[in-house]
């Protein structure tokens, strides 16, 4: 299947450190190879690349590795497909506007018996069981809210929501506007939260290791989310099955266990 890579920061940062491993997983150290894509909130603007190649041998991933775009947000996704041809349209993450807000949504899994979209907002573009639940969740969300909610209030309705399509299968998923960022697991999924101090890690994909003490300041703080842990050095916390965890400024401000759920 495929993997998933996010970043939430309280400064903006860029990505290519870890970018760079999880490149290398797109067909060349893994198997995912059926196209990647990635995007960065700017304030409230964001940057969408998305390519059907291979990550590990795609010029624009290249391009995103060496240009040192900085966000306080990033969801990438290198895809493994199991519902939908190989197609930009079926390339994570996907957009939408909702609340004046962009949306970015990427997909770990397979879903199966997805119930029909009764709203009359949101449609997929594609043909992945990945956009058809993206779909579901912003109706649900447009049909509790007219404006944008808080923290709390989304928190409150996605830990009701999100189970009933766990449900039809695999579901790891993370779902950001650029203020926040969630992380839901059903299987695989690891973070870490950078911060002073700072010290060398170095990537288990690639030869590649940096000294963040060297490219930080003591403030910065970086949560770095992935379907399985980027560096050998390194302690990520693995997620349990059914967990759902919210990141703000760099840091865990939610979390809602299995028996909450």
């Amino acid at each position: 299947m495929c993997q998933l890579l996010g970043m939430n920061c309280n400064v903006p940062t860029d990505i290519c450190f870890s970018f760079t491993g999880f490149a290398c997983r797109g067909g060349r150290t893994d198997h995912h190879s059926d196209g990647w894509g990635i995007a960065f909130f700017e304030e409230k603007g964001s940057r969408l690349f998305l390519d059907y190649l291979p990550s590990a041998q795609s010029p624009v991933a290249q391009l995103v590795q060496q240009y040192p775009i900085k966000s306080k947000s990033v969801i990438a996704h290198i895809r493994k497909a199991t519902q939908g041809e190989v197609s930009l349209a079926n390339t994570h993450p996907f957009q939408r506007e909702i609340w004046g807000q962009y949306w970015i949504f990427a997909h770990n899994g397979d879903l199966n018996n997805l119930p029909a979209i009764r709203g009359e907002y949101y449609r997929p573009v594609g043909s992945t069981d990945s956009e058809h639940a993206f779909c579901l969740i912003l109706e649900h969300l447009r049909q509790h809210f007219s404006q944008a909610p808080s923290l709390t209030q989304l928190a409150a309705v996605l830990k009701d929501f999100v189970p009933h399509l766990a449900q039809h299968g695999i579901f790891n998923f993370m779902l950001s506007n650029g203020d926040w960022l969630f992380a839901h697991c059903s299987t695989k999924l690891h973070y870490i939260i950078r911060q002073a101090p700072f010290a060398v890690a170095q990537l288990v994909d690639e030869d590649v290791s940096i000294d963040f003490s060297e490219v930080t300041t003591p403030e910065d703080r970086v949560a770095v989310i992935a379907t399985l842990p980027l560096t050998t050095n390194e302690t990520w916390h693995a997620m349990q099955a059914g967990e759902m965890v919210y990141f703000c400024e760099g840091q865990v401000t939610h979390v809602l266990l299995p028996n909450t759920l």
